[in-house]
């Protein structure tokens, strides 16, 4: 067996992000941009108005009572076309051109009415209520960085530079495989007391495509090398295949044997973890090859610690080894074995105080407990026994 930190390395540490593909700005949300952009244009590209009021020359503002002759507005994308001599001003709206010749604005509230124009008493102040001609970027700057994580915030400043579609890592794509001859579907019409639903497929689905990536084959295979050789060969063409169940020692156990005839190089296929330990890695030519555990809560963990970190590796993304943060525990825990173990917690107590409270059974096949939990206490191999109000480290999901 190899530790979790070993596995995580051989998994994730050679990943390569994938190729890249052009995107419309709508569909490159989530993705990673493969490399930097420049503006087209600047931001703001004129000197426009931060506020309503009068576009005015503050050395016209020396003075108290000043009037000013009212000569024409400017209202955003429709700017005065004129020169703004001393003594006069214009109307302006938030966003609209600052009109030739002046350089400060006046707000409404600042003003009253006078024959011909307004009268104002507001202190001259160049550039007051103005923002400038490339304030927030200049054409030609570089407004994301390649390796930027797009979300709907990226997206603004990149259509507001003048782009819109995007170069970014191509999205990957997971071939999940379920084998056992137990496993229905959920919506089969009846159920045998010795079937088990298949649902650790779907719950991986989810995770797999909340991420960006994407499932492009899901199956299922009883427990036979000819079942397995078929839905191997199906998934040749996904950058990652994962399979569940069948990677022990069983004599029903053939899935370690089925990946190697489909010529899979084997890494590891065991890990220092609960739940977790038969575990698979290997690739075949370039395809990514991980074998979870039948378990939903050991498939669960393991996608959570390796499945969605190599994802977000291939996509272009930071993947560090998930770690958690420091938490009180609500109750004591005793010393842990020689495996680091995950288990499953619920946060509790009020935002500020939050601690974090172990299920009382933490058996691998209850998905229940799985449901209720809000993330992995991780406890290192051979920990000590710690107390409630104790830190340990929580992994949230």
């Amino acid at each position: 067996m190899i530790s979790v930190e070993k596995a995580f390395e051989r998994i994730v540490g050679p990943a390569k992000p994938l190729g890249t593909e052009r995107l419309t700005l709508a569909d490159s949300n989530g993705r990673v941009l493969a490399a930097p952009i420049k503006a087209r244009r600047s931001q703001p590209g004129c000197d426009i108005s931060a506020m309503d009021g009068y576009a005015v020359k503050s050395d016209d503002l020396s003075g108290s009572n000043i009037t000013l002759k009212l000569i024409g507005e400017s209202a955003a994308g429709q700017p005065f076309g004129g020169r703004v001599k001393s003594g006069e001003t214009v109307r302006i709206y938030t966003g609209a051109a600052v009109p030739s010749g002046t350089d400060q604005v006046v707000i409404q509230e600042n003003t009253g009415p006078a024959e011909n124009g307004i009268f104002t008493d507001d202190a001259p102040l160049i550039g007051k209520n103005i923002r400038f001609a490339g304030y927030d970027f200049s054409e030609k700057q570089i407004i994301l960085d390649g390796g930027t994580y797009i979300t709907p915030k990226s997206l603004g400043i990149a259509a507001s530079g003048g782009h819109s579609h995007l170069m970014v890592h191509r999205a990957v794509k997971v071939a999940i495989l379920a084998t056992g001859d137990e496993l229905v579907a959920p919506d089969s019409k009846s159920f045998e007391p010795f079937q088990t639903v298949n649902s650790t497929v779907p719950q991986l689905s989810a995770l797999v495509t909340s991420i960006g990536a994407e499932v492009v084959y899901i199956g299922q295979a009883g427990d036979s090398l000819k079942s397995l050789r078929t839905a191997i060969k199906e998934a040749s063409g996904a950058d990652i295949l994962v399979t569940i169940g069948g990677a022990s020692v069983g004599d029903k156990d053939f899935m370690k044997q089925a990946l190697a005839e489909a010529d899979m190089t084997l890494d590891f296929w065991k890990v220092a973890m609960k739940p977790g330990k038969p575990l698979i890695f290997g690739k075949r030519n370039d395809q990514h090859i991980l074998g979870l555990p039948g378990n939903p809560a050991s498939a669960f963990v393991c996608a959570i610690l390796y499945l969605r970190p190599l994802i977000d590796k291939l996509m272009g993304r930071p993947a560090p080894l998930p770690s958690g943060v420091l938490l009180p525990v609500a109750t004591g825990l005793r010393k842990n074995g020689p495996r680091q173990d995950y288990m499953r917690a619920r946060l509790i107590g009020n935002p500020g105080e939050r601690h974090v409270d172990p299920a009382a059974s933490q058996d691998s096949g209850q998905l229940s407990v799985l449901a209720q939990s809000d993330g992995l206490i991780i406890r290192a191999p051979n920990a000590e026994a710690v107390d409630a109000g104790s830190l340990v480290p929580f992994l949230p999901f």
